[in-house]
């Protein structure tokens, strides 16, 4: 059994401590010693970016990153998005354009969103699909979830804001 090292980082605002094995992967890390699951184990090489996280300001895969590499970065996962009991943006958008689908992709799709919206605060539909390009949904398409960034892009930028879904629509009366 390798020596555990102390890692100490920032995570959705709060200071962790943890011991972890030199190979340990900052998403095992998060999941299973600091309960934070949101980010998924989809398919621990980097392309589906199921378990994409923020790290000191860039998106990463959680599956690739060793944790030792996070010593006093700054993490954010899906966690950290909703304050108060409000919902991030990005969240309702998902929620509000139906980009949730079964669910399983949501967190990297929305944590790699909120970079490009950090980056970029007025995408086009060409650049989100640039952008969400390492992020894969294997349930239908992703028109939904490139409607649910735009509609965050526009609540973040204090525009009003509607629903294009008619479902959604509906409810919203």
């Amino acid at each position: 059994m390798a020596k555990k090292t102390a890692v100490s980082f920032t995570l959705n605002g709060s200071t962790v401590d943890v011991l972890v094995e030199p190979r340990e992967l900052l998403i095992h890390t998060l999941r299973d010693k600091l309960a934070h699951t949101g980010p998924h184990i989809g398919c621990e090489t980097t392309h589906c970016g199921a378990c994409t996280v923020d790290l000191d300001g860039q998106s990463v895969k959680s599956c690739t990153i060793l944790t030792v590499q996070c010593e006093e970065t700054q993490v954010l996962t899906i966690e950290g998005f909703a304050k108060g009991g409000q919902l991030h943006a990005l969240q309702e958008g998902f929620m509000q354009e139906h980009g949730l689908q079964c669910g399983f992709c949501t967190p990297g799709m929305i944590t790699r969103a909120y970079r490009l919206l950090q980056e970029i605060p007025d995408p086009t539909e060409e650049e989100i699909r640039y952008w969400m390009a390492g992020n894969l949904c294997r349930c239908t398409g992703y028109q939904n979830i490139i409607k649910a960034i735009q509609y965050a892009a526009r609540k973040l930028r204090g525009e009003v804001v509607e629903t294009s879904h008619p479902l959604m629509a509906e409810v919203s009366l």
